[in-house]
């Protein structure tokens, strides 16, 4: 009885070591993605910006505000108040929206 369940053992071994490195990649491709394109947004002092291809989780500072923003990547994202992305200004921009604000401007944006 000992043979049978030792050979049980040693192929489901060998199965979770053969998808192992699957899991691995799914998870390593979802970590770090992008989106894909461009967002662009009017700054009072800097004019006319492009953040181009952006991580998605990361958070970007918006130079001394945005008076308006067009969001032309694959993902949707998140606008907020500070510059540390922390406080949400509770405006989201989906891919291909566009939008103007008003005071208080949002000076960060996470995409994704």
């Amino acid at each position: 009885m000992r043979m049978p369940l030792r050979a049980a053992l040693t192929v489901a071994g060998a199965v979770l070591v053969s998808a192992a490195p699957a899991l691995t990649s799914a998870s390593a491709s979802t970590v770090g993605a992008r989106a894909a394109g461009t967002f662009f947004y009017h700054s009072p002092d800097s004019g006319d910006v492009e953040i181009e291809d952006p991580d998605n989780g990361e958070c970007r500072l918006l130079l001394q505000g945005a008076t308006s923003a067009v969001n032309r990547t694959d993902a949707r994202v998140t606008l907020f108040l500070d510059r540390l992305c922390e406080e949400p200004a509770g405006l989201t921009l989906d891919p291909g929206e566009a939008r103007t604000f008003t005071n208080p401007l949002p000076h960060s944006v996470m995409f994704g």
